[in-house]
């Protein structure tokens, strides 16, 4: 299995276990009485602000895995995972940086890093849609 798939999958999941672990603790509140089953907003607007930095983490990694996932799995598609193995986990290593950073804290510091991060995915991202992009057009 290439890494490109294994972080493509890897990258999905991610996102699963970020919204698992959102469920758990919104079922936690439901069932301690805490929070109505339908007192929840998709920002988790009015609970703590970890469940608010939770659920934007988990926003952040589905409102990208249609661009970098799509990528991944245009060089699957096209047999170009030479393209994109060599730093597929370098990708997913600054995604989980990212969410994690991002769980953690909202201080100058934390943002700083958290952009680092995202930017890291950004330069990885550009440099596989120019690559693939150019293999497509010389085949």
């Amino acid at each position: 299995m290439s890494s490109s798939l294994i972080v493509l999958t890897g990258f999905i999941t991610w996102a699963l276990l970020l919204l698992l672990l959102m469920e758990i603790i919104r079922s936690q509140l439901v069932v301690r009485g805490k929070v109505p089953a339908n007192g929840f907003t998709s920002d988790n607007a009015g609970l703590s602000p970890f469940m608010q930095r939770l659920a934007r983490a988990h926003a952040n990694c589905v409102e990208s895995l249609p661009v970098f996932g799509g990528l991944l799995l245009v060089a699957i598609a096209t047999d170009q995972t030479r393209i994109t193995d060599p730093l597929a986990y370098v990708f997913m290593a600054s995604r989980m940086i990212q969410s994690l950073v991002h769980l953690a804290s909202v201080s100058p510091v934390a943002v700083t890093v958290r952009f680092s991060a995202f930017a890291v995915q950004m330069g990885i991202g550009l440099f596989w849609a120019w690559q693939l992009l150019f293999a497509a057009l010389a085949a």
